[in-house]
């Protein structure tokens, strides 16, 4: 049982309901759908097929919506793509065109005002660069110096410009009450500059008295840095989005910008992900290159909470492989783990209270005593996300009675959530508990676990007790 989770974007070649139970069953964790590219429609159908597959295989798989956010992108291509040759010219225009080698669109209709001559503009990540030599009434006209492919709906970023527009538009504010419409589990938000953006969609789910979807804030840019403290108090999720932080920054201080976040969010106890090109040489080959199989690794043993994966299972040849190449990275890089050292770091800046003095210990006892698991039955998740904060070196198993909070803590390091239908007896819990943890975990005798929480388990706010038991 791996504690750091998987991601797996959905596409047109994962979308099909056995492809998808073959990622639920090889390790996916959360699934995620990108508004860019994915219609309402397409939405639903991917919704209802994780909650059939849920039932099915009893598992706890979440959903997450990438919603638009003000970033430009490009419009469409005739066949999907273009090809950016370099020492060409290439117009892009203003008002919707279908695409090709020599011109395209985007969703920016002050371009022309916007941007100067010679400026910089970066697209597909950064691998395509551009120059702008000339400019007309609906449409500028840019030398590619660096030329490739360009596929439908991709970024396009003007180096130096920043938005100075509300962060909400009218199809994210649609998309939002549609994702928490359907129960959608996570809202990821891209571009955020400030605080102020993420604090815009809590205040839209305030009005429509959505108190389960989380926000994932998606770190893409240079002011997103400045701000990244404020951003992580008001976010329940950070997103490293290496792709875009390598057009803001340059590309070599890209690894160490995603440590310090990772870092940051270990601190503050909250969600980190990593995401970009992690495997992305599965999109046609089914073997990584030992430079993503690190690049996975490096990731893991910084303890960060999920890692990603978007072309690899939307559009690559082998999503199902993938899945199952990037649960094996990660099933051997947690044997690396530094666990007392991420433990130390937890509490030394951790705020003295009674459910974290107690996931402390748990914890600690657990590294110490080699446990096989830690089960955590709670009402609200507090108390399996405090612990999962302290790294411990053996899994969480969450009992809950809402099946909401079951899939909230589909994030979180090492925790695996479970439904049970009530949390009343003290006595049938500790009962219910050894079941599962039999069912779940190998133990052998005199294997030792620990049960955590606070009781009586309704009436009582913070964790009280902890309790080892031995097989």
């Amino acid at each position: 049982m791996n504690k750091t989770k998987i991601i797996a974007t959905i596409g047109p070649m994962s979308k099909d309901k056995n492809t998808l139970k073959k990622m639920i069953t090889l390790g996916a964790d959360v699934l995620r759908l990108n508004l860019n590219y994915a219609s309402h429609e397409f939405c639903k159908k991917i919704v209802d097929n994780v909650n059939e597959l849920n039932d099915e295989l009893n598992t706890n798989v979440a959903v997450m919506f990438d919603i638009q956010g003000h970033g430009i992108r490009v419009g469409k291509f005739k066949d999907g793509q273009a090809n950016l040759e370099e020492n060409t010219k290439v117009n892009i225009y203003i008002n919707e065109i279908e695409g090709t080698n020599e011109k395209f669109s985007v969703n920016f209709d002050k371009l022309v005002e916007t941007v100067k001559y010679h400026t910089e503009i970066k697209l597909a990540d950064g691998d395509i660069v551009l120059r702008v030599v000339d400019k007309e009434l609906e449409y500028i006209t840019c030398e590619v110096l660096k030329g490739g492919i360009i596929k439908d709906n991709q970024g396009f970023n003007i180096i130096g410009f920043k938005h100075n527009c509300k962060y909400l538009s009218e199809k994210d504010k649609n998309d939002i009450k549609y994702a928490s419409k359907i129960g959608v589990d996570f809202l990821a938000l891209p571009h955020v500059r400030t605080p102020e953006d993420v604090l815009e969609v809590t205040d839209l789910l305030i009005d429509i008295k959505d108190d389960h979807l989380d926000l994932i804030a998606k770190i893409e840019n240079e002011s997103a840095i400045n701000e990244l403290d404020a951003i992580i108090k008001v976010s329940d999720g950070i997103m490293v989005s290496r792709g875009d932080l390598g057009i803001e920054f340059p590309i070599e201080r890209v690894p160490s910008l995603t440590k310090m976040i990772i870092n940051k969010c270990h601190i503050a106890g909250c969600v980190s992900i990593v995401s970009t090109q992690m495997l992305s040489s599965m999109e046609t080959d089914l073997n990584p290159t030992r430079a993503e199989v690190s690049d996975v690794a490096n990731a893991v043993i910084d303890g960060v909470d999920a890692v990603m994966l978007s072309g690899e299972t939307t559009i690559g040849m082998y999503p199902s492989q993938t899945v199952e190449m990037m649960e094996k990275i990660i099933g051997a890089a947690e044997c690396d783990i530094d666990y007392f050292s991420l433990l130390n770091k937890a509490m030394r800046t951790q705020t003295q209270d009674v459910t974290a003095s107690i996931a402390y210990s748990v914890t600690e006892c657990a590294n110490r005593l080699k446990c096989k698991v830690i089960v955590a039955p709670t009402f609200s998740g507090y108390t399996a996300k405090k612990i999962s904060r302290f790294r411990p070196n053996c899994p969480i198993i969450a009992l809950c009675p809402d099946k909401k909070i079951v899939k909230s803590l589909s994030l979180y390091y090492g925790v695996a959530a479970y439904y049970v239908s009530n949390l009343e007896s003290f006595d049938k819990i500790m009962s219910r508990a050894k079941k599962i943890v039999m069912e779940k975990v190998s133990m052998n005798a005199f294997d030792k676990y620990i049960i955590t929480g606070g009781y009586p388990f309704k009436g009582v706010k913070h964790t009280n007790f902890m309790k080892i038991e031995e097989i």
